[in-house]
């Protein structure tokens, strides 16, 4: 096994699997420099055919609890938003089957992470949610993705309400494939592994592409309009503002509607 371990994460190689173990505590908030440290990582695993899976956890008490709030100011969301949607993009479009090992709290850009994975594992008493709403913002990853991984009714009411939920709801309704108590998840990803490493990684990486070959091209269409949206007309307003200066200043925001 070879290890190569920055600030914020490690990345580790072993035979035909990589792992990207999220390291920044004590929730693993996604701050700029680990976009740009995940980006880095996933570009050294593209540089590898030999790898055919990549897995995604974390250490610590929380898988993430999200993007930092503090790089969604208007001198930095332009550039967080291009950093993390580019990391996404990375994740959907890769070759290799990728899995998510979740718990704790998976919330707002966390959740977002695990939820484009191609299999997703999750601690029963995980907290999964898109929190976004109650900054008066929203999460441009689960608007544009999470209806089709749960249906249109359920993605609008996690992503309008804010609502939470456990891993075993995310389990009953396909937002992840199994949960287990936390100490027996790595159990579920190396029986996964165990699986996908009998197979051809030829075979997996060209049907991976075939499965993912209709949605990915509305995908990509869609997070870009969601972008749009974002910059050009949420942050514009005075609530999008309010919220994430209360948020900062750790009070309750006031709304007023425009």
């Amino acid at each position: 096994m070879t290890a190569i371990t920055t600030t914020r994460l490690t990345l580790e190689f072993e035979t035909s699997v990589a792992r990207i173990t999220l390291d920044h505590p004590p929730l693993n908030v996604i701050d700029i420099p680990m976009m740009e440290e995940l980006a880095g990582a996933l570009a050294e695993v593209e540089k590898h055919p030999e790898i055919s899976v990549l897995v995604l956890c974390a250490n610590g008490k929380a898988f993430s609890a999200g993007v930092d709030v503090a790089a969604h100011t208007p001198d930095k969301v332009v550039g967080m938003l291009e950093k993390f949607h580019a990391g996404i993009r990375t994740l959907v479009t890769t070759k290799k089957v990728t899995i998510a090992a979740v718990h704790g709290a998976c919330l707002g850009g966390g959740a977002e992470l695990a939820m484009v994975c191609d299999m997703v594992f999750t601690a029963r008493d995980a907290t999964w949610g898109f929190p976004e709403i109650k900054l008066g913002c929203f999460p441009p990853v689960a608007a544009t993705a999470l209806a089709a991984f749960i249906g249109q009714k359920r993605a609008s009411e996690l992503i309008l309400t804010g609502r939470t939920i456990s891993g075993d709801e995310a389990v009953t309704i396909g937002l992840a494939n199994k949960s287990a108590n936390t100490e027996d998840v790595p159990s579920l990803v190396n029986d996964a592994l165990e699986n996908l490493k009998a197979l051809s990684p030829a075979a997996l990486a060209v049907t991976k592409k075939a499965i993912y070959a209709w949605d990915s091209m509305h995908f990509d269409k869609g997070l870009a309009r969601a972008e749009r949206v974002y910059l050009e007309e949420l942050l514009r307003t005075e609530d999008a503002r309010e919220g994430i200066q209360a948020f900062l200043e750790k009070r309750e925001p006031q709304w007023k509607g425009n």
